[in-house]
């Protein structure tokens, strides 16, 4: 994960679904003309899992009521992690947005060739969203004043506004955003299977932690870039997605900064959990392990970070107790994103 996670969510709008088969078992091979061949999941490939036919009536994140004659089938999406919701939920999108970014940070699903790219997350190309005749767009806004949000209710296609990150529960937010999804496109038994799932994956890993007996279980995640020719580095807080994983797997968050509603000014932003600081912040943290991202890029802020001298001189790197997560781990995605990180957390703190 890098910079392509915003702290202040812009709106997104989701792309048009896979053809499902009414009230009975998903055919993930059987798509209109128009229709992109189905999510690359091999779950998927595998699925029983059956879709609802009859109208939908939901609450969105934002209270508005959603009505639908029929569990949608052509959505358009604007935002990575919805994208990825709705591939986990065996259901392609026929637009999607920054599709080449989605490739490059988000690993737990593969977006199928033939998805219309309908512009950027946050700055979408409205004739290309409509032009992929979408019967439901998927947006990520965090109030009902949303410019782009208010721009898309003008129009006669239904819009779903989802709430991509609540610093007061990741958790409890990513599953609510999937089961949302799940029900709007009629995919609730599967959105139900795929959250079991998630729940006994951390079960699971929480365990093996346990066993691991770790003598040290203080951590920072972070990731960063390069500004100005200076490392960035941005320590995951309170409230954030990886720093809740890793304390439901036993470890403890050792970023200490307060919330601060001015990002980048000093503390933790509210929504996202996220701090901001430069290399000599991480003293702060003391014997605490570090994790951080690596995005696998030419000019990854890590070849820098690994010349400097404090970097060099940290308790946890001269320790050995410096972890580098894998690329493509998206760290504001939905629950096949969770369980990737899951793994990665298990793999570098113990070891196995």
């Amino acid at each position: 994960m890098n910079r392509g996670l915003r702290i202040v969510a812009l709106a997104a709008v989701a792309a048009t679904a896979l053809a499902l088969t009414a009230c009975g078992t998903t055919d993930v091979g059987a798509t209109g003309d128009d229709t992109p061949s189905a999510s690359a999941s091999e779950s998927c490939a595998a699925d029983t899992t059956t879709t609802s036919s009859g109208p939908v009536s939901l609450t969105d994140s934002l209270g508005r009521t959603v009505e639908l004659d029929k569990p949608a089938e052509r959505v358009v999406v604007l935002e990575w992690q919805q994208t990825e919701d709705l591939l986990s939920l065996c259901v392609t999108p026929v637009g999607a947005a920054s599709i080449d970014g989605y490739a490059t940070y988000v690993s737990a699903e593969t977006l199928p060739a033939g998805v219309v790219n309908v512009g950027e997350r946050g700055e979408p190309d409205l004739d290309a969203v409509y032009g992929a005749d979408p019967d439901l767009i998927i947006i990520e806004a965090y109030s009902t004043d949303d410019e782009l949000l208010q721009k898309l209710e003008a129009q006669d296609v239904p819009v779903l506004a989802t709430i991509g990150a609540d610093g007061k529960g990741q958790i409890a937010n990513m599953k609510k955003v999937f089961g949302m999804i799940g029900e709007a496109t009629g995919r609730t038994e599967r959105a139900d299977r795929v959250l079991a799932d998630f729940d006994e994956h951390l079960a699971d890993a929480k365990a093996q932690v346990r066993d691991a007996d770790l003598e040290n279980t203080d951590f920072v995640f972070f990731d960063g870039w390069i500004e100005s020719g200076n490392v960035v580095i941005r320590p995951y807080g309170e409230g954030a997605l990886f720093t809740e994983l890793g304390e439901e797997l036993g470890l403890n968050g050792a970023w200490t900064d307060e919330i601060n509603d001015s990002y980048g000014s000093g503390g933790v932003d509210p929504a996202y959990g996220l701090a901001q600081t430069d290399i000599e912040g991480l003293v702060a943290v003391g014997e605490a392990n570090l994790v951080y991202a690596n995005d696998g890029t030419a000019d990854s802020y890590v070849t820098e970070l690994e010349k400097n001298s404090i970097w060099t001189s940290l308790p946890a790197v001269q320790d050995g107790r410096a972890f580098e997560f894998p690329p493509g781990v998206w760290g504001a995605g939905g629950p096949r994103s969770g369980e990737q990180a899951i793994d990665a957390f298990v793999h570098v703190i113990t070891g196995k």
